[in-house]
């Protein structure tokens, strides 16, 4: 292992971890950068000051690539080779002062101290660079783990994606995003991160870099923006997560299947939710009850320049159609288009492959036949024999979407039958289901009446003088 020198231009990932995008509830197309000046770095076992007036200033541990070569226009695939090593990194950041940045970082993650690299360089050339992980320990305690298996832009598309644009010179540093676990620290607290490869051969490590934080004495001036915080500025410094997914149990499955969409969406209905059904749509499977939790695909329309940035290669649609899990509906907004497939045969059966519980579009599918014998259901708006390209770019996955005149969040529960789809906050499942098999109850009832030749006044709906022969009713059952 070799020791790091100072580098020439610091270059840092906003998002790369998909563990951090779930966390932060946005999963970006392509990789995205800021700078971080060469006076930001700092040795193990050096202090860092919380400036004065401030409170949420938060540790990132990160991977570090070091340049070993001039690296100019490298493709993806050589991309990798112009590295000549990696070592930890703390990405330092100051949320205090990230609204007076406006994007840029450049005060929220530029002062001095704010780059704590080492203690140790692991060479490239020992190293998979799929099969490194990174590690933070806050005072002891282990709150940051992540394996590169889990990078949303391996280092190679890095390197090839900056090389377009600047030259990477021997010495420059590429900080490659943290995962999950990131927070705030205190003054007294010691935060600790280290890289290693531990299938490698000797299982080589860049050793603990360490950095104790100390309270700031001298307050900022009034001639420059001085730190403010809100509530979501804490949220996102904290790493406060998002509201806990749904869990589907097989009990909620099973209460879901056994009602119709018609009277969901009455229920809904009465909780002032008018506009929750996706329309238009035939599904491959009309016999077969579609019940799940949206994953989102988003499609914008064509543009042959950003087809070409977009379209190829593992786009935002292959990405989706390859982590739509178990239990999952990939609902897809194609904005009514149907001049071109959104999905064929060959991403349905991966779909289905995966567990997905249905597939949703509002734009057209290829393969129409084959996707049809397939066990999983597609709604669609048609069958179409054109490639994607023809209308629609692949542009994000997991965010909310508009399809079949519907919104739809990630998360959202997708409810299908012969009927059509109705589209469920996760909210309000619990108690939404609940009411639709009671509301279904007293219909099963009032139908049995009316069988019996009993008139619809007074019965449908029930007044108090029904109401109460049906709770005796009920009793009896």
């Amino acid at each position: 292992m070799s020791q790091l020198a100072r580098p020439g231009k610091i270059i840092a990932v906003h998002l790369n971890y998909r563990s951090r995008a779930a966390q932060r509830g946005r999963t970006p197309a392509q990789p995205s950068y800021f700078f971080k000046p060469a006076s930001s770095v700092a040795v193990t076992g050096g202090e860092l000051e919380r400036p004065a007036g401030t409170e949420l200033l938060a540790f990132e541990g990160e991977i570090a690539l070091i340049i070993g070569t001039t690296a100019r226009r490298v493709s993806p695939e050589d991309g990798w080779a112009a590295v000549s090593g990696v070592t930890a990194a703390n990405d330092f950041g100051l949320y205090d002062l990230r609204a007076a940045d406006k994007g840029s970082n450049v005060r929220s993650k530029g002062g001095d101290g704010f780059t704590p690299l080492g203690p140790e360089v692991i060479p490239a050339s020992a190293v998979d660079p799929a099969a490194l992980r990174v590690r933070t320990w806050l005072n002891g305690e282990l709150v940051q783990e992540g394996a590169t298996d889990d990078l949303l832009f391996p280092f190679g598309r890095l390197v090839a994606d900056l090389s377009q644009l600047m030259t990477l010179e021997p010495g420059d540093v590429i900080l490659t995003g943290t995962p999950a676990g990131s927070s705030v620290t205190q003054p007294g607290d010691t935060v600790e991160v280290e890289v290693d490869a531990p299938t490698s051969a000797g299982a080589p490590s860049s050793g603990r870099l360490v950095t104790r934080i100390t309270e700031g004495r001298i307050p900022f001036g009034d001639f420059g923006t001085k730190p403010s915080v809100d509530d979501h500025q804490r949220a996102e410094a904290w790493g406060t997560p998002p509201a806990p997914a749904l869990v589907l149990t097989d009990e909620l499955r099973a209460a879901l299947a056994s009602v119709a969409t018609a009277t969901l969406s009455s229920q809904l209905r009465k909780r002032g939710l008018n506009n929750v059904s996706i329309d238009g749509l035939a599904s491959t499977r009309p016999d077969a009850r579609l019940i799940g939790t949206a994953k989102t695909l988003r499609y914008i329309p064509n543009r042959e320049d950003l087809f070409a940035l977009h379209g190829g290669g593992y786009n935002a649609q292959k990405r989706a159609f390859d982590a739509v899990g178990a239990g999952e509906v990939l609902v897809i907004e194609a904005r009514g288009e149907r001049g071109s497939g959104t999905v064929g045969d060959v991403l349905a059966l991966r779909a289905q492959v995966n567990g997905a519980a249905g597939i949703v579009t509002d734009g057209g599918v290829r393969d129409l036949a084959v996707v049809a014998a397939l066990d999983i259901p597609t709604y669609h708006a048609g069958p179409h024999p054109a490639v994607l390209g023809r209308k629609h770019v692949p542009w994000e996955a997991d965010v909310t979407v508009a399809c079949g005149g519907a919104s739809v969040q990630p998360g959202d529960v997708i409810v299908g039958d012969a009927d059509g789809l109705i589209v469920i906050p996760p909210a309000l499942v619990a108690e939404v289901v609940a009411d639709a098999v009671e509301q279904e109850r007293e219909e099963e009832y009032i139908a049995e009446q009316v069988a019996a030749g009993h008139p619809v006044d007074g019965l449908f709906p029930m007044n108090a003088e029904w109401k109460e022969r049906y709770r005796a009713w009920r009793t009896q059952r």
